[in-house]
C-alpha cells in the first residue's frame, strides 16, 4: 500500500499543470500538512503509544481474560460490535474506538481461534455507527452545519435509517460466531484493567480522544512499573515501538492528503461537481447526486469529514432547489460518508485496524459489513420513495 501511494504521489506531482516543479512541491505539502490531518497523526501517534504499552504491562491480556470470563464464545463477534456502537456513540470518532477496541480483539481471536479479520471488521463497522450519529462527531457537526437542520432532528432522522442495519449486522456475526468453541480463561488480574477501564469509561463520558490516550499512557506506565511488568526504561522502549509502528499509515495518510490538494489546485474536482449536479432533474435524482459526489470527494480524500465540508454548499443548493428536507440532506452526506470511509482500505479507519491487528486491510473489508448495509439502506430509500415532495 505504502508503494502504490508514493507512486501515486510522483504521477500527481509530475502530470499537475500551471505550475512550476517547485509550486508543486509546496501544494503537495500544503496538503500533506493540513490541520485536520495534523490531528490525525497525532491520534496516530498516541495510540500506537497506548497499544504497545498496555501490551506489554498485560493489561490487554487481562482485559481479554476478563472478557472470556463474561461471555461465551459464540456472542464475541456479535458482542464487539456492539460494543464498538456504544463506544463511538459516546466518544463520537471512529478511529478512537478502533484504538480502544482492536488490540482486545486481536488476543481474543488468538485465544478462542475466531477469524481476526472477522473481529477486527466487527469493531471497525461499530465504529461507524457513532461516527454517523454521535452529536459531538466531526461528520455529524460538519452535515448539521452545512445542511441547516439542528442534530437533534437529524439523529432521529438518521437513527431509524441506520437501525435496521445495525440489527441485522448484528444478527449476522451472531451466526458466524456460533460453532466456536468457549475457551478456559487464565485468572483476571485486575490491577491490569485499570488503564483500559479508565479509557472506555473516558471514552464513554466523551472525553476528547487525545486526552483519553494520553490518559492511558500514563496509567500503563504508572500501573506497568509500580506492578513490576516493566522498568521506566522499558516503559519508554515499549511507546517508541508503538510509534513507530505506525510510521506506514502516517506516511500514507499525508500522501493522500498532497494527492487530493493537487487534484483541487488543478480544478478537477469543481469540474467533476458542476458536470454531476447539472444532470439532475427530479428529486430522487438530486439525492442520487448528493451520494455520488460525497462518495467520490470522500474516495479521493479519504476523509469523510473533508467530503462533507468539500461539496457541502453544493450539496444545500441541490437539496433547496429539489425540496429535500435538510435533514435528509444532512443524514445523506453523512450516512454515504461513513460509507464509503469505511470500505476504504487506505482509509484511516481500516488502515488503524490492520496496523493495530498485525493484517492486512483488504483481509478486513470483506467483513465489514455496517457500511455496506447503512449504504444500501439509503440506496433502496432514494429509488423507493419516489419523487414526491418532503
Amino acid at each position: 500500500m505504502l508503494l502504490i501511494f508514493i507512486s501515486l504521489s510522483i504521477i500527481s506531482v509530475l502530470l499537475s499543470r500551471g505550475m512550476t516543479f517547485r509550486e508543486r512541491i509546496a501544494e503537495f505539502s500544503k496538503g500533506a500538512g493540513q490541520r485536520d490531518l495534523l490531528f490525525m497523526v497525532w491520534i496516530f501517534v498516541l495510540a500506537g503509544a497506548f497499544a504497545s504499552s498496555a501490551k506489554a504491562m498485560g493489561a490487554v491480556d487481562a482485559t481479554v481474560n476478563l472478557t472470556l470470563q463474561l461471555l461465551p464464545a459464540n456472542f464475541l463477534v456479535a458482542g464487539l460490535f456492539i460494543s464498538a456502537c456504544i463506544v463511538s456513540l459516546c466518544m463520537g470518532t471512529s478511529v478512537g474506538t478502533i484504538v480502544a477496541l482492536v488490540p482486545i480483539a486481536t488476543s481474543l481471536a488468538e485465544k478462542t481461534e475466531i477469524s481476526l479479520p472477522l473481529m477486527a471488521a466487527a469493531i471497525v463497522g461499530g465504529a461507524f455507527f457513532g461516527d454517523n450519529l454521535s452529536f459531538i462527531s466531526d461528520t455529524t457537526i460538519v452535515a448539521t452545519q452545512s445542511q441547516g437542520c439542528k442534530m437533534s432532528d437529524k439523529f432521529k432522522y438518521n437513527f431509524f435509517l441506520v437501525l435496521p442495519a445495525a440489527i441485522i449486522v448484528s444478527i449476522i456475526y451472531l451466526l458466524l460466531g456460533t460453532g466456536s468453541s468457549d475457551v478456559a480463561s487464565a485468572t483476571v488480574l485486575w490491577w491490569k484493567i485499570i488503564p483500559y477501564a479508565a479509557v472506555l469509561l473516558s471514552a464513554a463520558l466523551g472525553m476528547n480522544v487525545m486526552l483519553v490516550l494520553l490518559m492511558g499512557i500514563l496509567l500503563t506506565g504508572l500501573v506497568g512499573i509500580i506492578d513490576g511488568s516493566y522498568s521506566f526504561m522499558l516503559w519508554t522502549n515499549s511507546l517508541t515501538t508503538g510509534i513507530m509502528s505506525m510510521s506506514e499509515l502516517i506516511l500514507i495518510s499525508m500522501m493522500a492528503g498532497g494527492i487530493f490538494s493537487l487534484i483541487s489546485k488543478q480544478g478537477l474536482m469543481e469540474r467533476f461537481i458542476m458536470l454531476v449536479s447539472k444532470k439532475i432533474h427530479t428529486q430522487r435524482g438530486a439525492e442520487l447526486s448528493i451520494c455520488i459526489l460525497v462518495a467520490a470527494v470522500n474516495s479521493l480524500t479519504a476523509n469523510n469529514t473533508v467530503a462533507i465540508l468539500s461539496i457541502g454548499d453544493i450539496a444545500k443548493q441541490i437539496a433547496s432547489r429539489f425540496s429535500i428536507d435538510p435533514r435528509r440532506s444532512a443524514s445523506l452526506l453523512d450516512t454515504i460518508s461513513c460509507t464509503i470511509q469505511g470500505l476504504l482500505p487506505y482509509g484511516a479507519q481500516l488502515l488503524m485496524a490492520s496496523s493495530l491487528a498485525g493484517i492486512s486491510a483488504l483481509s478486513i473489508l470483506p467483513y465489514v459489513y455496517y457500511p455496506m448495509f447503512i449504504g444500501l439502506i439509503v440506496l433502496l430509500t432514494i429509488l423507493f420513495q419516489g419523487n414526491s415532495k418532503r
